[in-house]
């Protein structure tokens, strides 16, 4: 059978199949052209890629954990001296006083109406080295409040720098704040030797004794060197 030749008012079916084929093939090219010129302008884009998220392994891996608690070595500088105490969380930044055991065998206070001096026991451990640094200072005085004011408020983890004099800072990490009775006051645990360098914070507290005119227990802080540096 020949095939049907198309005249006016018929459809040209296979006329139609081939002109759509070509706009197909026409529109594919077209894509294919416009997607690698995007391609490309994306590999000239100057901004870096987003970093690849952490497996929950690693994040944990990566994640700060608890502290080490006393890893930073003593120093021993013996004729050191400190000459100056922050206290970062409490706002103190206060410089030292040397002090001195009195006649009755008992450590002197800082001069009673300095609001913003603190007191270093020069006989015993220069703070950095091995053993126990003893520093005093007031909570308060007759007409306001002092340098040790917020003492009882520290907390565990808090930091003391204390700066020396042969260019040394000595940061320390509390480990507790304690109240003592005077009469009970613990010397041994307080003063008693130790096998690295620590630190005692000591002013007055619990209730003021109008009688005796003083506070009837003492807060000390405890704690432990956590860091050397040089300034």
């Amino acid at each position: 059978m020949a095939p049907k030749v198309p005249h006016d008012g018929d459809p040209a079916p296979l006329n139609e199949k081939l002109s759509r084929r070509r706009r197909n093939a026409l529109f594919a090219a077209l894509l294919s052209c416009l997607l690698g010129l995007l391609l490309i302008h994306r590999s000239d884009d100057p901004r870096p890629a987003l970093p690849p998220k952490q497996p929950p392994a690693v994040q944990a891996a990566a994640s700060p954990g608890p502290v080490a608690r006393r890893t930073t070595p003593a120093v021993a500088v013996p004729d050191a001296h400190p000459v100056k105490l922050a206290i970062p969380s409490l706002g103190v930044a206060a410089p030292f006083t040397g002090l001195d055991l009195g006649q009755n065998g008992v450590l002197n206070a800082p001069p009673p109406d300095d609001t913003n001096l603190v007191g270093w026991y020069r006989g015993g451990t220069v703070p950095g080295n091995k053993g126990p640094a003893i520093v005093l200072g007031h909570v308060d005085t007759k007409t306001a409040p002092a340098v040790f004011w917020g003492l009882s408020t520290l907390t565990q983890g808090a930091t003391v720098d204390i700066d020396r004099d042969d260019k040394v800072t000595a940061t320390f990490t509390v480990d507790s704040v304690e109240v003592f009775a005077k009469d009970d006051f613990p010397d041994n645990r307080v003063y008693g030797p130790t096998k690295d360098a620590q630190l005692r914070l000591i002013t007055c507290g619990g209730a003021y004794d109008r009688q005796h005119g003083d506070y009837t227990a003492n807060v000390v802080v405890f704690a432990h060197l956590s860091g050397l540096r040089e300034t």
